[in-house]
């Protein structure tokens, strides 16, 4: 499977008041694995960044006077995603500033570009509820270095996101693991395909005694049943 790991930086956070994207980041996994293919560009937005994403980013309006402007890159950027499913961090806001970008060239919305689209902070929020997660947060979690990252950058934020996105999901085929899940981005359903076939391997003889020693062990300390036992050899219903 084709997947996109995708990245934006904006001179502000609200398209609908006409900020803009100023740089696009997104690095290709096919199969689980990081192909090298890459997509990069800093884009001209046509304005000035607000001084809470000038802070972000640091990218100035001088620097990016240069720079090609989004209808410029937008057919090579089309093409690198297309049927791709893309993996975004806070997908809606990424997906809304593409969505903004794309209508001002009467293009189509991004859901009809892709095959789908993967939020990892919505997983995240699953897999660790009530804990920070952000993707700093989340690299820590994972002991992926982001030591590098000073400001973000969209093409450095999209490969660490591929290593964090690789980490939380190594082993596991989806969320629900038997059943697909759908998204909600901007106002569009859209389907995440399960990763893989979930592979169940029975433990050895050697890994079952040393469980069994282990809640021995558990017992012991709690001078009678640990939760592990009791719930195990309580009666069926």
């Amino acid at each position: 499977m084709r997947q996109i790991v995708l990245d934006t930086e904006t001179t502000g956070l609200n398209p609908r008041t006409g900020d803009r994207i100023l740089e696009i980041g997104a690095v290709e996994l096919n199969n689980r694995m990081l192909t090298g293919n890459n997509f990069h560009h800093y884009i001209n937005p046509e304005r000035d960044s607000e001084e809470g994403a000038l802070a972000v980013h640091g990218l100035t309006t001088e620097f990016l006077s240069d720079k090609p402007k989004f209808a410029e890159i937008a057919d090579e950027f089309r093409a690198f995603i297309a049927g791709a499913e893309l993996i975004i961090h806070n997908a809606p806001f990424d997906i809304g500033f593409l969505n903004a970008e794309f209508k001002r060239l009467n293009l189509p919305p991004v859901h009809e570009q892709v095959h789908g689209v993967i939020d990892t902070l919505v997983q995240a929020k699953e897999m660790h509820p009530g804990k920070r997660n952000s993707l700093d947060a989340l690299c820590d979690r994972y002991g992926v270095s982001n030591a590098h990252r000073k400001l973000h950058g969209a093409l450095l934020d999209s490969e660490l996101l591929a290593d964090v996105y690789l980490a939380m999901t190594r082993g596991q085929n989806s969320l629900s693991m038997d059943e697909e899940v759908v998204a909600p981005v901007d106002g569009a359903i859209l389907e995440i395909v399960p990763l893989a076939e979930v592979i169940f391997q029975a433990a050895s003889d050697d890994e079952l005694a040393a469980h069994e020693a282990t809640i021995a062990g558990l017992d012991k300390a709690v001078k009678g049943q640990c939760i592990w036992t009791a719930v195990s050899t309580a009666p069926a219903a």
